[in-house]
């Protein structure tokens, strides 16, 4: 095959420091004011292309994309989705097309943007040996850090995919069962210990056969691109609820994810290797698949609080994905796996505030000059994050956000 040029512009304008140039091409699902038909578009710049608009004289191109959702275009697979790729980085970069291509431009500042895919399954990792090992410090001490199975296998659980967000929605706090320290028995009530959890998010395109195992090898057979995920935790009653098992009313009432969709074609300058793992894993997660040097920021109430490092991730998306499917388990499209909590070896580098506060010892000190432990009524937690794409373009993952609502 040919080898392509590098692409470096597009004749759509593209300002400084943008996260979305045309090296990047991020796929998500918006409605216009006066106008609330959901429709599929790629972001450029300042600007949102309406997909169906822009490839109207492609009819087997466009089949997929119009639709009020990606979960079409998803299932359409590999091929479908570098042939998109292509046709629409060639109209976007090509000043022949620009008569009519632009119409079909709309201002990203006129969009209101959607859940870009309907959520098959949901399903969250723990994936950060400095995560892991700080939550060991914090309610382990004296005892081991991590737990005997964590370095055998990518640890995770089984999350609610109903309750799964798009950025921007509002979250509620939530009530329920906790025992507060000292408290011989349990109370119930709103959530005293509201959290954030900076995560990344893998978007599953092709299904597979149940009773089938996808190796690490077939992940980019499957998986589509990447989201920002906030697995809100309610931290008191995830507590008193996760013995003997695991999270349930503590995580489910709310996961925040971005409304774009990054294809793992635009990330591919940024794929690293991972961490060593030690001891070596079993043979069907071997080879273990590339890390990516994303960088994480989280902000809350606008102050950056920290900055997540994802290449430290000590298990990989593709050994999460074997792992998932290793006993059977069919992947279905629209299928969403996260990493866990993302955080690094440096006390900036926290992907939560049970790390940041250390469990409500340590105060976060915002720009304000007010403190927080957990979460607090009216409060608005962002993540961001960025890799380097093809030719040093930035490459963004845009915004994933969400303000508290006091309890109903």
């Amino acid at each position: 095959m040919t080898a392509r040029p590098a692409v470096t512009g597009s004749w759509v304008p593209v300002p400084a420091g943008s996260p979305f140039p045309v090296q990047n091409l991020p796929y998500g699902v918006f409605a216009t004011v006066g106008d609330d038909r959901p429709r599929v578009g790629v972001a450029i710049g300042d600007s949102v292309l309406d997909l169906a608009a822009a490839l109207r004289g492609d009819a087997e191109l466009v089949a997929s994309l119009r639709q009020p959702s990606l979960n079409a275009f998803l299932a359409a697979g590999p091929p479908a989705w570098s042939a998109v790729r292509e046709r629409v980085t060639d109209l976007l970069t090509d000043e022949r097309h620009r008569a009519t291509v632009e119409p079909a431009l709309v201002p990203a500042g006129a969009v209101r943007m959607l859940l870009p895919f309907e959520v098959a399954d949901y399903v969250d990792f723990y994936s950060s040996e400095h995560h892991a090992t700080n939550a060991g410090r914090i309610f382990r001490a004296g005892q081991d850090l991590l737990t005997p199975n964590w370095k055998q296998l990518p640890v995770g659980y089984h999350g609610r995919a109903g309750t799964v967000v798009v950025s921007g929605t509002p979250v509620v706090r939530p009530c329920g069962q906790s025992r507060p320290r000292g408290a011989d028995a349990p109370v119930y009530g709103p959530s005293a210990r509201l959290d954030i959890e900076a995560e990344v998010g893998f978007v599953v395109g092709v299904p597979s056969r149940p009773g089938t195992r996808v190796p690490t090898t077939a992940w980019r057979e499957h998986v589509f691109g990447v989201v920002l995920v906030n697995d809100w935790s309610a931290r008191d009653i995830q507590f008193w609820e996760s013995v003997p098992l695991g999270p349930f009313l503590g995580k489910s009432f709310a996961t925040s994810v971005s409304p774009w969709v990054v294809p793992l074609a635009a990330l591919e300058p940024a794929f690293v290797d991972p961490p060593a793992q030690q001891p070596e894993p079993l043979p069907y997660l071997r080879p273990s698949g590339p890390g990516i040097a994303l960088d994480l920021e989280v902000r809350i109430n606008g102050h950056v609080v920290s900055r997540p490092p994802f290449a430290t991730m000590y298990w990989t998306p593709a050994q999460q994905l074997a792992h998932l499917t290793v006993n059977g388990a069919s992947l279905r499209t629209g299928d969403l796996y996260a990493s866990g909590t993302v955080s690094g070896p440096d006390p900036g580098q926290r992907g939560c505030l049970l790390e940041l506060s250390w469990n409500g010892e340590n105060p976060v000190v915002l720009a304000d000059g007010s403190t927080r432990t957990y979460l607090a009524d009216g409060d608005t937690a962002a993540i961001t994050a960025w890799a380097t794409g093809a030719g040093g373009a930035r490459i963004g993952l845009g915004t994933v956000a969400g303000t508290v609502e006091p309890a109903r």
